[in-house]
Parts: structure tokens; C-alpha cells; sequence
């Protein structure tokens, strides 16, 4: 039984949370949760945003399944999310947006990865604010080694994974040095990957490409700032945020969390879909190797949510939470 470090979340976390556990206990996965959390309730209640208890955990386990946290807007305490990138290190967050049958967009055909730098850029946390002069300066900060990096994770998941195509999202016409650092890196990985294409699209034009026609794309790869609008875009292509998986990766840790928000205009009435959090529990599945696990519960999943009346509110059903799970635990072959 391997160890697992589950943080809770604020919000709707405990519901969405509870769902997998159920899923996860019935599918009989090999893993042992230790239970901790972070953000704002854990600020209530342990007095740090990021607990000492949850950092051993995290050390000790080297993988988590994390649900949601809430960042105060302009104001109050720095992300939790951003701090537990930088400080393990993950530098790699990884996004599939892939069209699930049942869930009805306006795009049919979408099967893409978007591969984001997890700690540099815009979200480096260089700020400064100068209160006679009410200036404000955020400063992006990208190395040579953070692009290495993230270009050598995405060409070797296309390898691993059988994809043949990496499109590289930058803005070199504007912000000319540091996305040279990012094509320099693609021109140099490309060159051990000779069976994998590879292209660059300039971010604004890629906004208008995946809005048009986001079939033609495989695996996006781009920078901290550009990733996190673009990934939003993509789970928009295939049904919300409420539907995709999302992952942190580093060299010796893995943080796999659902993207959405805490909801907390729904917090606490059990209505909530936690479908991005199982599928980002799948993701960890599949990192652990548990594939046999992963596809007992995917593949339940998908049956589930091809049936409307099965699913959640926000999908069209009437099932609340754990009754979504259930039909999800009823539907293991």
C-alpha cells in the first residue's frame, strides 16, 4: 500500500474529496490517504496556510492529490498553490483537455496536453510597489534551464505517449529574449526527437487558432503566464473547468489537483461535480504505474457520464455528489 498525501481544500473540497475516497476504497487502489490541508482553512485551524504536518507529509510521500484553495484577490495572502510549485519545485504543470462523449461543446474533436512552466515568469513573485509614486511593478523572470526543462518534459511525453506534433506558444515579437530562451530550447530537444514535429505559434494567434479549429493542435507547450490562460481556454473547448484534470510534476514530487475553484456559493449542500478531481486522480494513477485502477475507474466514469440523468446538476442530472460517485462505483466492470 503506498502512501498518498490527500489535501483536502476549502470550499467544496471535503464533498468533491469524499466522492474519490468512496471510488477510490470500492475500486480497491492500493494506496493509504494521510489527510492534511492547506489555505485558508488550515490557516483556521493550524495557524499557517501551509502546515508543518502537511510539508512532512509531502516529504515523505512525494505525491498528493490536492483540492481546491482559495486565493484572496488583490489582496490578502500570496496563492498557496503558487508556493507549493516553488517551493517543490514542480516545474511542469500539466493539463489534458480531451472531448468526453455525453459532455456537449461546440468542438467534438479536441485531444490536447498543455504543458505550462510551473515557477518562473510573471509568478516568479518579484512585486514591488512603490506607495509615492503608486507604482506597481510585477517582474518575469524566465532562465535558460526553467525552458530547458519544460521543452525536454513535453517532447519526452509525446515519445513516451506516441504523439508526433509539439506546437511551442510564445510572444518572441514583443518579449524578444525570453521567448528566444523557449525556441532555442524546442530547436535543441527537437534535435534527439527527430520522429516528433514540432512548430511555434505566437500566443495571440494561438488564442484565435484554438478558438477556430482545435483539432489541428497535439501538445502545447509554453510559459507560466500564457499556459494559465490557455489552459482555461482549453477546458472551455470541453465542457469547463469542472471536467478537466490538472498536475504539477518536479524531478522527485507530483502534486495532482482539480483546477476549478472552492465554489463557495454551493459549498456544504453536496451538489458539487467531482469529476475534475477524480480525473486528476486518475492522472496520479498513472503516474504510479496503477494502471490497471486507472482504467477500472475511467472507463466507469465515462459510462457514467454519458448518461446524463447520472450526473450532476452542472451536467444535466440530478445526482448529487456522492450519488454521482455511486453510479460511478455501480458502473465497475
Amino acid at each position: 500500500m503506498k502512501p498518498v498525501t490527500l489535501i483536502t481544500g476549502d470550499g467544496i473540497g471535503i464533498e468533491i474529496m469524499e466522492a474519490v475516497k468512496n471510488i477510490f476504497k470500492a475500486a480497491a487502489v492500493p494506496i493509504i490517504w494521510e489527510e492534511e490541508n492547506a489555505g485558508k482553512t488550515a490557516l483556521e485551524t493550524k495557524g499557517a496556510l501551509i502546515p508543518e504536518s502537511l510539508i512532512n507529509s509531502l516529504n515523505k510521500t512525494q505525491i498528493a492529490l490536492k483540492g481546491p484553495l482559495e486565493t484572496p484577490v488583490g489582496k490578502g495572502f500570496k496563492s498557496v498553490n503558487v508556493q507549493l510549485r516553488q517551493q517543490f519545485d514542480l516545474y511542469a504543470n500539466i493539463r489534458p483537455c480531451r472531448s468526453t462523449e455525453g459532455i456537449t461543446t461546440k468542438f467534438e474533436n479536441v485531444d490536447l496536453v498543455i504543458f505550462r512552466e510551473n515557477t518562473e515568469g510573471l509568478y516568479s513573485g518579484i512585486n514591488y510597489y512603490d506607495e509615492r509614486l503608486e507604482i506597481a511593478d510585477s517582474i518575469s523572470r524566465v532562465t535558460k534551464k526553467g525552458s530547458q526543462r519544460i521543452i525536454q518534459a513535453a517532447f519526452e511525453y509525446a515519445h513516451k505517449n506516441k504523439h508526433d506534433h509539439i506546437t511551442v506558444v510564445h510572444k518572441a515579437n514583443i518579449l524578444k529574449n525570453s521567448g528566444r530562451l523557449m525556441l532555442e530550447a524546442a530547436e535543441q530537444t527537437a534535435q534527439k526527437y527527430p520522429h516528433i514535429r514540432w512548430d511555434d505559434r505566437i500566443v495571440d494567434n494561438m488564442a484565435m487558432q484554438l478558438v477556430r479549429a482545435p483539432e489541428q493542435f497535439d501538445i502545447i507547450v509554453t510559459s507560466n503566464l500564457f499556459g494559465d490562460i490557455l489552459s482555461d481556454l482549453c477546458a472551455g473547448l470541453v465542457g469547463g473547468l469542472g471536467v478537466v484534470a490538472g498536475a504539477n510534476i518536479g524531478d522527485q514530487m507530483a502534486i495532482f489537483e482539480a483546477v476549478h475553484g472552492t465554489a463557495p456559493d454551493i459549498a456544504g449542500k453536496g451538489i458539487a461535480n467531482p469529476t475534475a478531481v477524480l480525473r486528476s486522480a486518475l492522472l496520479m494513477l498513472e503516474y504510479m504505474e496503477l494502471y490497471e485502477y486507472k482504467e477500472k475507474i475511467d472507463t466507469a466514469l465515462n459510462k457514467v457520464l454519458k448518461q446524463k440523468e447520472l450526473c450532476t446538476g452542472d451536467l444535466g442530472g440530478k445526482a448529487n455528489t456522492l450519488q454521482f460517485a455511486q453510479h460511478i462505483i455501480d458502473n465497475f466492470v
